[in-house]
């Protein structure tokens, strides 16, 4: 059965005008911060605009929040309303417990759960989330952030990895390392922050373009 392409979500997106231009080169996914020691955080009421936007004109890409060991009464909070986005995505120190308790609260949007990886045993405690969330995505470990560091997870730890639900690679991907991505680790998604930035928040569209182009090709 052949493989279907690898989705890209853009992380990190702080403007609306960035926001439907990454949208229009065919992205299959955007994420904003919702984190506020993150040089990418926006507020509540900016992500509001920008989810709002994307919902009207490409309301088939998925709108992602990122957070972080946030209560999930605050995460309903800061959906001012109805929320406009369709996943949240946790990047903290969540257990199983938080997963249940947000299905149970917030059950029309979807949850993925991002995990650091250190080294590879770091893989063998993703196991037992599988049936409480989405989608997983794995990023690189780093003592100063929990995110958006730019490092990449050895590739060696990735080859033939495979979980019960989509998985997500994120952590210094950049076009250079799509081919072997592509080829030999070959994750549901990819997740792009930092390598298409020309500053925290700010992307170079043009790099989008090339990266989305390159995974294309496979």
């Amino acid at each position: 059965m052949p493989k279907t392409k690898t989705l890209v979500k853009i992380c990190g997106i702080t403007s609306i005008d960035q926001a439907l231009q990454v949208a229009e080169l065919g992205t299959n996914a955007i994420g904003i911060i919702s984190v506020d020691e993150s040089p990418r955080y926006i507020s509540p009421e900016k992500k509001k605009e920008i989810f709002k936007s994307l919902k009207v004109l490409y309301p088939n890409i998925e709108r992602v929040s990122v957070v972080k060991n946030t209560p999930i009464d605050s995460i309903i909070k800061n959906f001012l309303g109805e929320p406009s986005e369709t996943i949240i995505q946790l990047h903290g120190d969540e257990d199983i417990d938080y997963c249940q308790k947000f299905k149970e609260k917030i059950p029309n949007v979807g949850l993925w759960k991002a995990f650091r990886i250190k080294d590879k045993k770091d893989l063998n405690k993703i196991k037992i989330y599988e049936n409480y969330v989405d989608a997983i995505l794995l990023d690189s470990w780093n003592k100063e952030t929990y995110g958006g560091s730019g490092k990449r997870i050895e590739q060696t730890y990735l080859e033939d990895l495979r979980f019960s639900k989509p998985w997500w690679l994120a952590g210094g991907v950049s076009k250079e390392w799509i081919d072997e991505i592509s080829t030999k680790i070959k994750p549901d998604g990819i997740d792009i922050s930092s390598s298409v930035e020309t500053y925290p928040g700010i992307k170079d569209i043009d790099e989008v373009g090339l990266i989305l182009k390159e995974v294309n090709k496979y």
